[in-house]
């Protein structure tokens, strides 16, 4: 059995080498999808032995489903790792114990991904353990094509793995920002394609099957998508923090939860009045006005 990781980097040299120590022993390749860093990189991944390629950056899922194609076909399994991820030692056994013997009819795997924030293990806010399915069987998985959020997908069947992958950032408060602005602008693109339909709209939101993903896709894009902008991201904020004892994970989980759960979350609904205002000045489509607005090319 081949397992291969993929990692899509960029400028990762305070993380990559955790992420490559956690892969030690539990796969039998890895690649690396850089999207040209110009810090010590590669020279990291060259150095644990990982195949590099590169390619020019426009969405994780595309960077990602371009990096299934420089798989060689005698690949089994494919696990799709961040640089700032890691695996515990429990979803280390499990890899180990029981991925060789899954039968022949289960496409992909399913663990949970828990997430610190200023060092602190966030625990409530009925965030996390998030439910993943980033373990799959060679050429019967891709990531759906958003600009935002996007998931692996699977034809076949799935079992669940108890084992858990950290996610662990060591950047500043004002790189997580930074990134988090962007991260709005992709969310409006995939929002306003909801209401447009300028692009294909490529989703795993079911109601069917009980995935995690795809429930709570489902109730993004047929709930809270409908709800008025503003209004949903402090209803949002006060489920999470109230409702689901956000306030629990302490000072750092409160700047987590409000952060993530109502600025970021606000800031999307705001670019997103942005765009929609800038259409209605400039009579002009809605790919017209995210390039002018978002500076995104779609």
């Amino acid at each position: 059995m081949k397992l291969v990781a993929i990692i899509l980097t960029l400028n990762e040299v305070q993380h990559l080498p955790r992420c490559l120590a956690s892969l030690e022993g539990v796969v039998n390749q890895v690649l690396v999808a850089d999207s040209y860093s110009t810090d010590g990189t590669l020279n990291i991944a060259e150095a644990h032995g990982a195949q590099v390629v590169q390619n020019p950056f426009v969405t994780q899922a595309m960077q990602f489903n371009w990096a299934l194609t420089q798989l060689e076909e005698d690949t089994d399994w494919v696990l799709r790792i961040d640089a700032d991820e890691y695996l515990t030692q429990e979803l280390i056994a499990e890899i180990q114990e029981r991925l060789p013997g899954i039968a022949a009819e289960v496409d992909g795997v399913y663990f949970g991904r828990r997430m610190t924030f200023q060092g602190r293990l966030i625990r409530f806010g009925g965030v996390f353990p998030v439910q993943v399915l980033r373990l799959f069987r060679y050429g019967r998985g891709q990531c759906e094509n958003r600009w935002m959020d996007e998931h692996i997908k699977v034809a076949g069947s799935t079992v669940n793995f108890k084992g858990e992958l950290i996610d662990d950032n060591l950047n500043s408060l004002t790189w997580w920002t930074e990134k988090h602005n962007h991260y709005a602008s992709r969310e409006v693109v995939d929002l306003l394609n909801l209401e447009y339909g300028f692009m294909p709209h490529d989703s795993v939101a079911s109601l069917r099957g009980g995935s995690q993903a795809g429930v709570k896709r489902w109730l993004k894009e047929m709930v809270y998508a409908r709800l008025p902008g503003g209004f949903r991201a402090f209803t949002y904020f006060l489920y999470r923090y109230v409702l689901r004892l956000g306030f629990l994970d302490g000072k750092a989980g409160t700047a987590f939860h409000f952060l993530q759960g109502f600025w970021y979350r606000y800031l999307v609904d705001a670019k997103l009045a942005e765009v929609k205002r800038y259409m209605r000045t400039h009579c002009c489509d809605v790919t017209t006005a995210i390039e002018q607005v978002l500076k995104i090319r779609v």
